[in-house]
């Protein structure tokens, strides 16, 4: 499975749930699988998907808050993990797609290959923690962890994709914020 094909899945879950999606590929390939208000998609700030997801759950606790972050930024922000385990909100979910690599600058080696960023989630204190390398698999975790009360952590095992990225975001940074906080109210 590719990020791409793993980000498609994921967003036939969903049900107006807000998302924080990370910045570069991640967000583009969320704008393309669905394109929705719900969508935060950061432009910059990599590695702060998890932290201003974190924020939204904590301040909106009736909302399932998705964090779809991918490996490199959650090795520059390990920090955060710490802090969701602490503060264990129910309402937490976090996808972390894994390709080994920072795709959006040319998939030059993360070290999401040697270090298992699922056991440090498990460590730092997340309720529900799964590991998946097929669509098969994603599909059965998403919709579990879906259910489950969080914080869930599901690391998407992937391939890069081949071919041209997605689109880059259209919207401004000033309406993508806008948008979400209005989806928020």
């Amino acid at each position: 499975m590719t990020s791409r094909q793993a980000i498609d899945i994921f967003y036939t879950f969903l049900q107006g749930e807000p998302v924080v999606c990370a910045t570069g590929y991640i967000s583009r390939s969320a704008q393309g699988a669905k394109d929705r208000l719900e969508n935060f998609y950061m432009i910059g700030s990599m590695g702060l998907a998890s932290s201003i997801a974190l924020g939204v759950a904590l301040c909106k606790p009736q909302k399932k808050v998705i964090a779809l972050d991918g490996d490199g930024a959650v090795l520059m922000n390990l920090g955060t993990l710490a802090t969701i385990g602490a503060l264990k909100p129910a309402n937490f979910f976090h996808l972390v797609i894994d390709n080994s690599g920072y795709e959006s600058t040319g998939n030059q080696l993360s070290h999401a290959g040697r270090v298992p960023l699922d056991k440090i989630a498990q460590s730092a204190g997340y309720a529900h923690v799964r590991r998946a390398e097929t669509p098969e698999a994603l599909r059965k975790e998403i919709a579990a962890g879906l259910a489950k009360k969080g914080p869930v952590f599901i690391l998407a095992k992937v391939s890069p994709d081949s071919g041209a990225p997605a689109p880059r975001v259209h919207a401004a940074p000033e309406v993508i914020t806008e948008n979400f906080s209005k989806c928020l109210r």
